[in-house]
C-alpha cells in the first residue's frame, strides 16, 4: 500500500509539473503577444526546468515561443547579437526535439527562421568588418558558429575579425578551436565586382552575394577555389604566442609551418630569437652563483647548456642567409652568436661578407 502512495504520488507530481508547464507557456505566449518580450522571456527562463518531463508537443510550444521571443527582443535591439544567437540555439533544440519525436510541428518554421537568423548576422558582420567595426564583426561571426558548427567559416571569420582588431585573446581562443578541428578553409570564395569602385570583392555566401547583385550594386559575378587556411592559421598562433611570451607553443606552431614553406624566413628567424631570449634564465642562473666548489660545477654545466642552446640557432640563422642573402639583421645575430662561441673562422668568412 505504501510503495502505491508513493508511485501515485509521483505521478500526481509529474501531472502538476506538466499542468505548470502548459500554463507558463500560455502567459508567456500573451506577454509575447502584446508585445513585451522581456516579460515573456522571463516567463519562459524561470519554467525551463519544467520542458524535460513536458509531453513532445509542450517541448515543440516552449521551444518555438522561446526562439521567437528572443528573435523579437534582438528585433528591439535588446542585446541583439547574444538574443539573436540564443533564438537560433533555441530553434535548433526544437529541431532535435521534434526529429526525436517524429512529430513535426514547427520544424520548416523553425529551419526558416535558423536561415533569416544566419542572414541577418552573417551580413551584419560584412558589414561591420568593412566598415572597421572588427570586435563587432568578430561577436556575429562566432554567434552564427556557436548554433551552428558546420558552418566553420564563421569560425575562421571570427579569428580573423579578431586579429584585426586586435584581441588576440579572442584570437587565440577561435585559432586554436580552428585547429582542434582541423579546419582547411579549403573551398570556393564568392566574388562580384563592385559598380562603384570597380573593386572585385568577397561575399561570405551566396544568399549575400545574391542580395548585392539584385540590388543593382553589384556585377560580374564568379567563384574561385580557396587554398588551404592552415598554414595560415599556425602563422597567426605563432604570432599570438610570441605576444604570450610562449615560447615553447610558439616554436610548434612555426615548425608546422615550415612543414607546408619551407623557405618562410621569418619562422626561421623568429625561432631563433625565441631561443636566444631562453638563454637569459640561464644566464641569470649563472651570475646568482657563488664560488664554492659546488657552485662553479654547476656554473659549467650551465655554461654547456647555455652555449648548446646559442648553437642551435647557428642552422635557422644560416638558412635565413639562404632565403635572403643580404639580410643584414641576420648577418648581425649570426655574427653576435659566433662571437659569443669563439668561432673565429665562421666570424671572419661572415664578416667579410658583409
Amino acid at each position: 500500500m505504501k510503495r502505491k502512495f508513493v508511485m501515485l504520488s509521483i505521478v500526481l507530481l509529474i501531472n502538476a509539473g506538466i499542468y505548470a508547464q502548459k500554463s507558463q507557456i500560455k502567459g508567456a505566449q500573451v506577454e509575447y503577444d502584446g508585445g513585451r518580450y522581456q516579460q515573456a522571456f522571463g516567463i519562459l527562463k524561470s519554467s525551463e526546468y519544467l520542458v524535460y518531463n513536458s509531453t513532445d508537443e509542450e517541448k515543440s510550444d516552449f521551444y518555438f515561443l522561446k526562439g521567437n521571443v528572443l528573435k523579437a527582443m534582438a528585433g528591439k535591439n535588446i542585446d541583439a547579437v547574444k538574443n539573436m544567437a540564443l533564438a537560433g540555439e533555441a530553434y535548433q533544440d526544437l529541431i532535435k526535439a521534434e526529429s526525436e519525436s517524429g512529430k513535426f510541428k514547427y520544424t520548416m518554421q523553425a529551419n526558416v527562421a535558423i536561415r533569416e537568423i544566419k542572414s541577418i548576422l552573417m551580413n551584419g558582420a560584412a558589414t561591420d568588418f568593412k566598415a572597421g567595426k572588427f570586435n563587432e564583426s568578430s561577436d556575429k561571426s562566432y554567434s552564427v558558429y556557436l548554433f551552428d558548427k558546420k558552418d566553420t567559416l564563421n569560425l575562421y571569420n571570427a579569428a580573423s575579425s579578431s586579429m584585426s582588431a586586435k584581441n588576440y585573446d579572442n584570437a587565440l581562443k577561435y585559432y586554436e578551436e580552428l585547429k582542434k578541428i582541423n579546419y582547411s578553409g579549403k573551398g570556393m570564395v564568392l566574388y562580384a565586382t563592385n559598380k562603384k569602385t570597380k573593386a572585385e570583392e568577397s561575399f561570405v555566401s551566396t544568399s549575400v552575394r545574391d542580395e548585392g547583385i539584385n540590388s543593382g550594386a553589384y556585377e560580374k559575378p564568379r567563384n574561385a577555389v580557396s587554398a588551404s587556411k592552415r598554414t595560415e592559421i599556425n602563422k597567426n598562433l605563432a604570432f599570438l604566442y610570441l605576444e604570450k611570451n610562449d615560447a615553447v607553443k610558439a616554436e610548434m606552431c612555426y615548425n608546422k609551418v615550415l612543414e607546408a614553406e619551407p623557405n618562410y624566413i621569418d619562422a626561421y628567424i623568429n625561432i631563433a630569437y625565441l631561443r636566444l631570449e631562453s638563454k637569459k634564465t640561464l644566464t641569470d642562473q649563472m651570475n646568482n652563483l657563488g664560488n664554492s666548489p659546488a657552485d662553479m660545477q654547476q656554473y659549467d654545466k650551465l655554461k654547456t647548456k647555455k652555449d648548446d642552446l646559442v648553437k642551435s640557432v647557428i642552422p635557422y640563422l644560416k638558412k635565413a642567409l639562404m632565403i635572403e642573402p643580404k639580410n643584414q639583421d641576420v648577418a648581425k645575430s649570426l655574427l653576435g652568436v659566433y662571437r659569443s662561441l669563439d668561432m673565429t673562422a665562421e666570424y671572419n668568412e661572415l664578416k667579410a661578407r658583409f
